[in-house]
């Protein structure tokens, strides 16, 4: 049996943990670029990560000082027009950012946020986005829910039967 998404165990496994299908090519693009430029500063990327407030990042990095990123990938804008659950994501991280690409013009995005341009083979940071720390209990929390998709992840690429193997217990 073959779908995008299957219940096991808790979790929803995804026939491709990389992607849950939604994503437009263009977004695609502007996270690949952003999780580039990221990884170029040493942070961790892990796309598509639900948070403890239900909503999903696009982008949760995870830095060497065990500082917490989370990029949200606008990739037009009525992508960005559509978005008002944005200020949330603030609970979950200690610095906040909006990706995007050339296309879309800079200006529709607010000031209290960083910004980062792609081009879908690197970035750069236009604006850096203000600190706000995160409590300790939730940093363990976010952090701890990045290392368990991350395992979780691997291990669906090494083992993709793995969790369907449950299904016929």
């Amino acid at each position: 049996m073959t779908s995008d998404f299957q219940q096991a165990s808790g979790r929803i496994l995804l026939d491709d943990p990389l992607t849950d299908g939604r994503q437009s090519e263009t977004a695609l693009k502007v996270w690949r670029g952003a999780a580039r430029l990221l990884r170029q500063f040493d942070y961790a990327c892990l796309p598509e990560v639900t948070l403890a407030s239900n909503r999903r990042a696009d982008l949760l990095a995870l830095g060497p000082r065990h500082e917490l990123l989370i990029v949200e990938v606008k990739s037009s804008i009525a992508d960005f027009r559509a978005d008002t659950k944005w200020p949330d994501y603030r609970l979950h991280c200690d610095r906040f950012y909006f990706a995007t690409h050339p296309d879309v013009p800079v200006e529709i995005f607010p000031e209290e946020a960083g910004l980062i341009l792609s081009d879908g083979f690197g970035a750069e940071i236009l604006r850096e986005a203000p600190e706000h720390k995160l409590a300790a209990a939730t940093r363990k929390a976010v952090t701890l829910r990045f290392a368990r998709n991350a395992a979780n992840r691997l291990h669906d690429l090494s083992d993709p039967d793995g969790l369907r193997f449950f299904d016929r217990l």
